[in-house]
């Protein structure tokens, strides 16, 4: 029975040896460069790149899209906003013209009951 907890030099050196054959078996036994699994899997490979690439492409699409739509709304927004602005500043000029107006009749109202 070996004595597995305190395996000795040879032990060792054998179990070295093995694994070293594992390995080359293994690297062996890869499959060649033109092999149709390897080309499958390339071709696999190549399709899931190129449709990451389109899905990164759209929402890439779709994000510039939303920014268009919100700067739109924003111009709006501020369009809107200049306009009311445009609205009560004219406004105002018009009820201070009216104002003048009505002075100016009160003032010459005035000045024929003087005559």
């Amino acid at each position: 029975m070996k004595n597995y907890a305190n395996p000795s030099f040879a032990d060792r050196n054998k179990n070295a040896a093995e694994a070293k054959k594992k390995l080359l078996e293994k690297f062996k036994a890869k499959p060649a460069l033109d092999d149709p699994q390897r080309a499958a899997k390339r071709a696999e490979r190549v399709a899931a790149a190129k449709a990451r690439e389109a899905r990164r492409i759209e929402r890439e699409r779709v994000k510039a899209e939303a920014e268009a739509r919100k700067l739109a709304e924003q111009a709006e927004a501020e369009a809107a906003a200049l306009v009311a602005e445009k609205a009560a500043a004219d406004a105002l000029v018009a009820e201070a013209a009216a104002k003048k107006a009505e002075r100016d009749q009160r003032y010459a109202a005035r000045k024929a009951r003087k005559r």
